[in-house]
């Protein structure tokens, strides 16, 4: 589930939205009204519940060798997202639609690091919602490995200090991060539990 040429996406659990019309988003670090929309490249970090908590991470034309091998391994791809087991399920269940919105209002929002698209204006979407569908069999189709762990922090700790592309969502309804005196506290990021 990809915007086409001229397209960008909005995601939603809500499948009947008939406008979409700017909002001061919870966790934006900008305090303006805004529509928010996401393009073909980023897509997939909305293929999850909207409260899912997920940490991400690609292969860059820089990204060490080292790097590919500890995070994203040898389970085929150049890509991963993570998520905790207890959002398995939320994620087998959800019913997720897309919206495709033309593109021309939108400009990238300027945030440090950020991937969203906004527009300052209200948008209609270009036809009615679209079911996204199964959300594994999307994440394989697209050949992004879907990983199940415990606790996302040591994840996305790893990520954040490696060679590759990151990013993480919702990472405050993660479970708490694991304190260093905890004996159930990974050394390392994996082993992951492999999904699709």
């Amino acid at each position: 589930m990809r915007p086409a040429t001229g397209e960008v996406l909005h995601f939603s659990e809500d499948p009947d939205i008939r406008i979409f019309r700017p909002h001061l988003s919870a966790s934006a670090q900008r305090m303006e009204a805004l529509v928010w929309a996401v393009d073909a490249a980023r897509a997939p970090d909305y293929w999850f519940p909207r409260q899912c908590p997920r940490a991400m991470v690609w292969a860059r034309p820089s990204s060490s060798r080292a790097d590919r091998r500890r995070l994203i391994g040898d389970g085929g791809g150049e890509r991963v997202h993570a998520i905790e087991y207890g959002w398995l399920p939320a994620l087998q269940q959800v019913e997720l639609f897309a919206y495709r919105l033309p593109a021309a209002p939108f400009r990238p929002s300027g945030a440090p690091n950020s991937h969203a698209l906004v527009a300052r204006e209200e948008v209609a979407p270009l036809g009615p919602a679209e079911r996204v569908g199964d959300l594994l069999a999307l994440h394989r189709a697209a050949g992004i490995q879907l990983r199940l762990y415990d606790n996302l922090w040591p994840f996305w700790d790893a990520a954040v200090g490696s060679s590759l592309g990151h990013s993480a969502i919702r990472m405050r309804n993660a479970r708490p991060r694991p304190t260093p005196d905890d004996p159930r506290r990974p050394s390392a990021p994996h082993p992951p539990t492999l999904i699709g």
